[in-house]
This record gives structure tokens, C-alpha cells and sequence, in this order.
């Protein structure tokens, strides 16, 4: 079976999708899927292209369990459309720009993340950058209750199950 592909988005590609880039990959192999999902992560801007992840991003994350550290930078591309399965964006304005950069016909999903957080009244995850620690412990919670909203959704759509969580 091929791997699905999923592409997470923000728009420099420091905070917000590799946070959600590292808690998804985590949450693969705690359930051994991590040969069955791949996960990615881009920004719709150039702006930090090869940059690792905001300082304040990799301690929210390794506060928490996850490792973020090797994650690079990279701008979203149209070749992305056909790579991946699914392209996950933070919000409105990264939805609205990946849409225009989308090809017709192409493979992916475009949608927003925060849809699989079911439990969850946000429609977006809100950019942190600006802001101070607790707009990134707020981001964190919010792609972790959408990475596990779509880890049940694989199962239901895509019958990809994995052992259950240690807890």
C-alpha cells in the first residue's frame, strides 16, 4: 500500500505547521504508523526558507514530548498538490493563497487543520509569532486535538488503524 502524504501549512513554516508537522509524526509512531503516513511541512511565504523552528515553537514542543528540532523551512509549491494526499492549512489567508497556487485537477485535499479538531470551536490555528509564550501553548493544544481528529480519520476513511496509545 502507498504511504498517504500530508503536507502541513502556515506561512513562514516556523510555528505553526512544524508544530503540527512534530505532533502528528509523533502521534504515528506511538501508534507504529509512521511507515504508513508521511508527514511534511511547508509555509505559503519564502520568508525563512531553511530556517530551523521558532525558539519559542521548539520549547512548547519539547515541553510536550516532541522533537521539532530537525525540521527546515521550505515554501509551498504547485508540484505539492500532486505529492501529497492531503494539504493541511493554519488558516484563512494560507487557505486562500494555496488555493490560487493549486492546480486544476491536482491530487491533494486542501483544507483547513483545525476541521479535525472536532471538540474544538476554532476554525483556525491562530500565528503566535507576534505574541508571547501562551499564543504557542495555545497552538499546541490545538494541533494536538486536530492531529488525533485525523489520526481518527484515517482509520475511517483511509482503514488506517494502528496499535493504541501508551498512556
Amino acid at each position: 500500500m502507498p504511504k498517504l502524504r500530508v503536507l502541513m501549512v502556515c506561512m513562514g513554516n516556523i510555528c505553526r505547521s512544524p508544530m503540527a508537522h512534530g505532533v502528528l509524526e509523533q502521534r504515528l509512531r506511538e501508534r507504529g504508523l509512521q511507515d504508513v503516513v508521511e508527514v511534511d511541512s511547508a509555509g505559503t511565504h519564502g520568508y525563512h526558507i531553511g530556517s530551523g523552528p521558532d525558539p519559542r515553537a521548539r520549547e512548547e514542543a519539547r515541553g510536550r514530548g516532541y522533537d521539532i528540532s530537525h525540521l527546515r523551512a521550505r515554501q509551498l509549491g504547485r508540484e505539492d498538490f500532486d505529492e501529497f494526499d492531503y494539504i493541511l492549512v493554519m488558516d484563512e489567508a494560507n487557505e486562500r493563497i494555496a488555493r490560487q497556487l493549486q492546480p486544476e485537477g491536482s491530487r491533494a485535499r486542501l483544507q483547513r487543520f483545525p476541521e479535525y479538531a472536532v471538540d474544538r470551536p476554532e476554525t483556525e490555528v491562530p500565528d503566535p509569532y507576534y505574541g508571547g509564550g501562551e499564543g504557542f501553548v495555545h497552538v499546541m493544544d490545538l494541533v494536538e486535538a486536530a492531529s488525533d481528529g485525523l489520526l481518527e480519520h484515517f482509520a475511517r476513511e483511509h482503514d488506517i488503524h494502528g496499535r493504541p496509545q501508551q498512556g
